[in-house]
């Protein structure tokens, strides 16, 4: 029964973001930018970093850009991404759930939750419709998407207490880091062990696992959850360091 009713929530909302991003949709005022000029574009957004042709971050960004060029063609929101991204997010610990062989899903679910992750910023970027309260809703969203790939660690056996510390230093680093930036640190320099592609990397990791031995799911779940709470603990002790160093008056 609980099953039926997520589903058809799940259905509703799909078919509610597909109604908004179609009404909201506006065509591009002006061409798109090529590749060259979308990385030019986003690297102020991020610290004025500027990845190495051929580097992993290089490749990451041009498929980001090349999945996202035809959704900005078509004038889709940025907003309407990230809240896709939160909606697909939200599936993975319902997916999860089943136990079994479901986590293998989840995996998918994850990878196509982490790719709408990148896609809402690069359509910003592309349609140069970047704004402050994008920033503030891609945070939101980020944390919202965070905990729910925490949550099906509990649901596959993992000890409550262990998720919640792991979320806890999870939000506390965040948190951190948000205010850091408010006093004037810049984001390069101050990336650590326990980022959001190491947690999708992790979550997808850890549900692969499960779903290929099911048996030992809950050893799994809890030595995911643990990888939680150590790596987070040294994510946040690396961020403290680097802002202490950067805001020293």
């Amino acid at each position: 029964m609980l099953t039926a009713v997520l589903l058809a929530a799940f259905i509703a909302a799909a078919a509610l973001l597909l109604v908004i991003g179609g009404v909201t949709a506006r065509a591009p005022a002006a061409p798109l930018p090529d590749r060259g000029d979308y990385l030019r574009l986003w690297a102020p957004l991020h610290g004025n970093y500027q990845p190495r042709p051929g580097s992993l971050a290089y490749r990451w960004l041009s498929l980001a850009y090349a999945t996202a060029r035809p959704l900005a063609a078509r004038g889709l929101s940025p907003d309407v991404l990230t809240w896709w991204g939160v909606l697909v997010s939200l599936a993975v610990p319902a997916v999860a759930a089943g136990g079994g062989r479901w986590p293998l899903l989840a995996v998918v679910v994850v990878v196509v939750a982490g790719l709408l992750d990148n896609l809402d910023g690069a359509v910003a970027i592309l349609r140069r419709h970047t704004s402050r309260w994008g920033f503030v809703l891609d945070s939101l969203a980020d944390r919202i998407s965070d905990s729910a790939y925490l949550l099906p660690l509990w649901l596959l056996g993992a000890p409550g207490l262990l998720c919640v510390i792991g979320g806890g230093l999870m939000g506390l680093q965040e948190y951190a880091r948000a205010r850091a930036g408010n006093a004037g640190m810049g984001e390069v320099g101050v990336v650590t062990v326990w980022e959001r592609p190491t947690r999708v990397i992790l979550t997808a990791g850890l549900l692969l696992g499960c779903g290929l031995l099911p048996d030992s799911a809950d050893e799994i779940a809890t030595a995911g959850a643990a990888a939680w709470v150590g790596l987070g603990a040294i994510g946040l002790a690396q961020l403290l360091v680097a802002a202490r160093r950067a805001l020293r008056d």
